[in-house]
């Protein structure tokens, strides 16, 4: 599918990033577009030495695939799910590792890196969907948790030689933060990247105007056009947009959902749409955005009001069909337009 600067695959969207009405003594912008970890990336900075930086973002992003890409079979992440004792964790493997666990401990596992065995079997991942009962569910479930899996002396150990990595659910957002690193290390203040979404900003476009991103509307189908719910204004933040509206399948008039709850083994089956999290660390964001869609408005809402740290805003659907919101007062001071 070809991707669009204007519309995201996921739910995040730049917004009208070419009207800045430059003056002439104003930088112009540089434009970065390709693709990375089966998706688009789109990039816009201001750099006073007009550099373009197309192909070192492009070595960046080939070698974070490198680490913690699941389809990559040679990527750092591939070889820990194998069990090959000789790989070696490199920072990028390592970071992801560490934030997955800070965002399992503090949402109680309701964001899990060793959720993919459960994935797997539900047919969101690599392999063709299984006929899915509870004895298969329960055989799975002794492969899925935080807790069992560790870090030592630079190494992962696991209760048990089966379970599996998967950082999808928070990937994305940390190679966001990994070429904002690149960008600032070059003197780069100014800039927006979006990676499948997940967008951080820092600084601010020409004559000190924020960068804006639109927010997706939830889609009754995933075949729907993409119309935006919300445009906000970003500065020095990041946020990401998880979402159950366009990865699902029905069968049997069941619509099964893509956020699968590592405690139940089950996709989640509550009224919660689409949670966008704004934060300073966009690996941060995408985290909390995964572990949000799991946990449901009412839980997710109540762990937001006790995070200073996180704002969100939160999109679900009532019984008859209206959609519903509510965000956060950090998240609606951001907000310059709402749509029906």
């Amino acid at each position: 599918m070809k991707k669009s600067l204007f519309f995201g695959v996921i739910s995040l969207i730049l917004f009208a990033l070419t009207q800045c009405n430059e003056s002439k003594k104003s930088l112009k912008p540089i434009h970065l577009q390709g693709e990375a970890q089966g998706t688009y990336y789109s990039m816009v900075y201001y750099d006073s030495l007009n550099r373009n930086f197309h192909p070192q973002v492009d070595s960046i992003l080939k070698a974070f695939d490198q680490s913690v890409s699941l389809w990559v079979p040679t990527s750092v992440l591939s070889r820990v799910n194998r069990n090959d004792s000789s790989v070696v964790l490199d920072s990028n493997f390592i970071g992801n590792f560490i934030d997955s666990q800070q965002v399992s401990k503090a949402t109680d596992g309701a964001f899990d890196m060793t959720v993919g065995p459960l994935v797997e079997v539900w047919g969101f991942g690599f392999e063709s969907r299984k006929k899915v009962g509870k004895h298969m569910v329960d055989s799975l479930l002794p492969l899925v948790g935080y807790q069992k899996i560790k870090l030592v002396n630079g190494k992962v150990v696991k209760n048990d030689p089966r379970m599996r990595i998967d950082f999808n659910g928070i990937a994305q957002g940390y190679s966001d933060d990994v070429v904002g690193k690149f960008f600032e290390s070059k003197g780069i203040k100014n800039y927006l990247i979006d990676i499948g979404g997940e967008v951080k900003a820092r600084g601010h476009k020409t004559e000190g105007k924020p960068w804006k991103v639109g927010i997706e509307k939830p889609a009754p189908d995933k075949n729907s056009p993409r119309v935006l719910k919300a445009v906000i204004a970003l500065r020095n933040q990041s946020v990401a947009t998880s979402g159950s509206y366009r990865k699902y399948y029905v069968e049997n008039g069941i619509r099964y959902s893509h956020t699968i709850d590592p405690k139940t083994g089950y996709p989640v089956q509550h009224s919660l749409l689409s949670v966008s999290v704004l934060t300073s660390n966009t690996a941060m964001a995408d985290a909390y955005a995964t572990a949000f869609m799991v946990m449901g408005y009412e839980k997710s809402r109540e762990f937001v009001e006790h995070h200073n740290n996180l704002e969100a805003f939160f999109i679900w659907s009532e019984p008859d069909g209206r959609f519903e919101t509510y965000g956060t007062s950090g998240f609606n001071k951001c907000i310059l337009e709402k749509f029906n």
